[in-house]
């Protein structure tokens, strides 16, 4: 048995076979447990690198178990997968769909560097032989062989096999490397397109664990994956913690005892985050972290990013650090406390809490923990403010069934922006830093889209039923708000269908339009409230007569209130579904609101043209101001400003530079984006300048008043 660390280059090079034996299990990696996190952490260390390239960082990507095997045809040496095949399966997804992106833009060099990792040289390969590097011999063999070999111009619904889960992994990573690599005819793309190849060649780790032909594959596969308790983030931040404070000389044993919280029941409990489960200490060193340094930290990193604070931070000794964790760990445990209780009134950050809870994220709470930071002072108006917006933001996309993939990377952009910002100016820089959000993966969905989709959607087969007793509650406690009434009972009241589900026997209707006009609107927004108690089967699926005398007895709710008020004179039916899903859905846009105008404007990054597009035409537009002030958004030149002058120029130290890259390159010393550099003001970087000026050209002309 050999270990050893290799990057993907090292790995896949030379001409070879990697088996995945029949027996093992099929592909089962799906986006937002796997393929997001991934692409995230990929690209989070390509921007690392084209910030820092001299300071070149690796991503970690786990261990594969390989055992020798007898060559099949030829010279090539062929290896069994014994573990990580579905590591080594994604990996050769995401760098095939890289190269067809790189190959359609005309980048032979790069795209040809790829394929070399995926497919073998043709004088390698036997007649009928499979080219691919990677294969399969199990059900995922002709799905994997179709996509991996499929012409890069070829649709996806065009494959035979379009519905697998490999081909849409291999369409995902396409789609997120082309959104971040961006328009074909932007300068920027060939340098991103480099860059993005090497790390995918080069900037990535595996450690590899060689066997031969005779070792006994199952024991050390048994070993790897079923013996020992791993550490977790918390427990390597415990053992760091208290290494510095003996290092300092502090009283480490008094620190624990006083300012070390995470070793209690609270803290030691497993809690789910999407279909993951972590540690609750972890989770929110985690997500302190991000409050911190407004990065996106993925959960494997936290204690690499914890280390990295600390010794960016050298001035705060542990003994000082610690006790600021504490107050905000107590916090935390205070909001998560109140947000379990059924009932009371809850803080807008509670309140935030709880309706994450119930809807399975935790997308919110590095943010909260900035705007809670005692050393901030924040007001809590300002940060209730902050949190009606990106509730709007998230819960808008939630609405709409939306991914929540991306929204890490944005919540972390919104911390880093917001660092230096004045208190007074905060609610207006978050809220414009989300209305410029223009991809599918991250908009900020606007009135009218809500609006179509809802009117005819039916939320209780498409929400989970935490998630859609949420919506419910926040239309409750508005109505309650609007009669200074307490908050509505959290979590436990039931979901009921005023039209009932199996309304056939006592609701009938005539004709088989009638039938199907009634079928389509039993699962609408409209035709769900909320109760205080179940009814029976037998009341809930009565005549209306019946059940509306029932709802009369036992109802406190306003939700139900209004049902009963409109139904005084009139049988429950399509219409009143019709008329109270528009009013609801009106309810929820005006809990979580937009800022006025707001158009929700989804631009695909891949074909806007940005070529010819300089300093210049952004004056002329308005959006940029002559003798404004550029700040520097490198972590290595924090403080460094540019000065625009008439032309468009830029004014560095004095001397004048003809463009943003330029004038960027004057401090770094080499080649660099000087539209990703530096960012007006109020912290939109110019390339998110330029993104508005393109949209605003494309944004098609109103038709006349009178047309």
């Amino acid at each position: 048995m050999e270990t050893r660390k290799r990057t993907p280059l090292e790995l896949f090079n030379l001409p070879q076979h990697f088996t995945i034996p029949l027996f093992q299990r099929p592909y089962v990696w799906e986006e937002e447990e796997q393929w997001a996190p991934l692409w995230q952490d990929i690209r989070r260390t390509v921007e690392t690198r084209m910030e820092s390239p001299f300071n070149p960082v690796s991503h970690f990507l786990g261990a594969v178990v390989l055992q020798a095997a007898e060559p099949v045809s030829g010279n090539m040496g062929v290896w069994n997968v014994v573990d990580g095949q579905q590591r080594l399966t994604t990996l050769q997804l995401l760098m095939d769909a890289t190269h067809a992106l790189l190959h359609e833009a005309g980048l032979e060099s790069p795209a040809r560097q790829l394929e070399g990792l995926t497919h073998n040289p043709s004088h390698y390969i036997a007649e009928g032989e499979s080219p691919l590097k990677v294969r399969h011999l199990n059900r995922d063999r002709a799905a994997f062989d179709e996509v991996m070999n499929a012409d890069p111009s070829l649709s996806y619904e065009e494959l035979d096999n379009h519905g697998s889960r490999l081909a849409r992994a291999h369409q995902y990573f396409r789609r997120v490397a082309g959104e971040w690599l961006g328009s074909r005819e932007d300068s920027s793309f060939p340098i991103r397109a480099d860059h993005l190849t090497d790390v995918l060649q080069g900037g990535l780790q595996l450690v590899s664990i060689d066997l031969t032909p005779d070792e006994d594959s199952q024991e050390i596969f048994e070993t790897l994956n079923a013996r020992g308790t791993p550490l977790t983030a918390a427990d390597l931040v415990r053992n760091f913690v208290f290494q510095r404070l003996e290092a300092e000389g502090a009283d480490s044993r008094g620190a624990y005892e006083r300012d070390w919280p995470f070793e209690t029941r609270f803290w030691e409990t497993t809690v789910s985050v999407g279909r993951q489960s972590v540690g609750r200490s972890s989770l929110f060193l985690n997500q302190w972290l991000i409050s911190r340094l407004g990065d996106e930290i993925s959960p494997h990193n936290t204690f690499s990013a914890f280390k990295r604070y600390v010794d960016n931070n050298a001035d705060v000794p542990m003994k000082d650090l610690l006790p600021r964790i504490r107050r905000q760990a107590d916090m935390y445990q205070a909001w998560t406390e109140a947000a379990a209780r059924n009932g009371g009134n809850l803080s807008a950050v509670e309140m935030a809490v709880y309706r994450m809870k119930a809807s399975g994220i935790e997308l919110l709470k590095p943010l909260l923990l900035f705007l809670t930071d005692p050393s901030r002072n924040i007001p809590p108006a300002i940060t209730a403010e902050i949190i009606r917006s990106t509730e709007s933001w998230l819960y808008r996309r939630q609405l709409l069934r939306l991914s929540n993939s991306d929204l890490g990377r944005i919540v972390a952009e919104i911390i880093r922006s917001i660092r230096n910002t004045p208190t007074a100016e905060l609610v207006d820089r978050v809220t414009a830093h989300l209305t410029r959000l223009n991809v599918t993966s991250t908009y900020w969905p606007a009135d009218a889209e809500v609006r179509a989709v809802l009117a005819t959607e039916p939320m209780y087969r498409r929400l989970p039923r935490g998630r859609m007793r949420m919506f419910l509650e926040a239309a409750e406690n508005h109505f309650r708000w609007e009669t200074k009434q307490p908050q509505v009972e959290r979590g436990r009241l039931p979901i009921e269908h005023v039209l009932p589900q199996a309304w056939q026997e006592s609701w009938p209707v005539a004709s088989p339009e009638e039938m199907e006009a009634r079928a389509s609107r039993v699962h609408r927004l409209g035709n769900l409230t909320l109760l205080t108690q179940s009814l029976n089967s037998k009341v809930s699926n009565a005549s209306w007569e019946i059940k509306r005398q029932a709802l009369l007895k036992h109802n406190t709710l306003t939700l139900t209130g209004r049902i009963l008020g409109d139904t005084e004179s009139s049988d429950w039916g399509e219409i009143l579904i019709d008329r109270r899903t528009e009013e609801l859905i009106a309810t929820l846009l005006h809990v979580w609101p937009t800022p006025d105008g707001h158009q929700g404007t989804v631009v695909d990054p891949q074909a806007k043209s940005v070529e010819g597009i300089d300093l210049g035409r952004l004056i002329d537009a308005g959006l940029v101001s002559v003798g404004e002030v550029l700040h520097s958004t490198h972590r290595d030149f924090t403080g460094a400003t540019a000065t625009v002058l008439p032309r468009g120029e830029l004014k560095v130290k004095g001397k004048t530079y003809a463009s943003p890259s330029a004038a960027a390159k004057s401090l770094r010393q080499h080649a660099t984006n000087g539209w990703y550099f530096w960012a007006v003001p109020d912290g939109r970087r110019l390339r998110d300048v330029r993104a508005e000026y393109v949209a605003q050209q494309q944004a098609p002309v109103p038709p006349p008043l009178d047309a």
